[in-house]
């Protein structure tokens, strides 16, 4: 089987070439900021990150990655989808902290209903959904990740995972079902509805 040129920078990345990492970049960068842009419709109109911000973020998490062994770009791109929801976690968890006084910013009435308002808390109750999920059922989160957060089809995840798309298609089903449950009180998370 032929490796592209990206799995054979990500091989030689893993293997302690530094220098290609920033061979690789140009190569996958399109498709990271599709990955941020996808995760970015889901967020209010007025977030402050940027999929340009959010991949620059994701890939300097990933160049701290030292211990991954990449198996392929799929591999690649999926660790990546998780990091960017992460960046995109991180930054709720801050700016909900913020509003919480954490820094000191004062804000009339008006202003905190209008921070109150957009996805940010769906981001955030849906990053704690799906690690009790992982707690359950690891497989079930891996699937929904690989397809919410990363964008995969279900023959993609499939090949990922190493199953069939049967499987893909009955995890998909029960784990999105598991978090509509989940979720219940909260608004539905658009990217659950496909």
């Amino acid at each position: 089987m032929k490796t592209t040129p990206v799995t054979e920078l990500l091989h030689d990345w893993a293997a302690g070439d530094a220098r290609a990492a920033d061979r690789l970049l140009p190569l996958v960068y399109e498709e990271l900021r599709r990955i941020a842009a996808r995760q970015l419709v889901h967020e209010r109109a007025d977030h402050t990150l940027q999929a340009t911000a959010v991949v620059h973020e994701a890939f300097l998490r990933l160049c701290r990655a030292h211990e991954v062994s990449w198996e392929n770009r799929r591999h690649f791109f999926a660790f990546a989808a998780r990091l960017m929801r992460r960046v995109l976690v991180d930054h709720a968890r801050r700016r909900r902290a913020e509003k919480r006084g954490g820094s000191g910013l004062r804000v009339s009435l008006a202003e905190g209903v209008a921070m109150t308002t957009g996805p940010t808390p769906d981001l955030l109750a849906l990053d704690q959904a799906l690690t009790r999920l992982a707690d359950l059922d690891p497989r079930k989160a891996t699937v929904v990740e690989l397809r919410v957060f990363a964008g995969l089809t279900v023959e993609e995840t499939a090949d990922q995972l190493h199953l069939s798309p049967e499987t893909i298609h009955r995890e998909w089903r029960r784990a999105k079902a598991w978090l509509f449950n989940e979720l219940a009180p909260q608004r539905p998370i658009a990217a659950l509805a496909s």
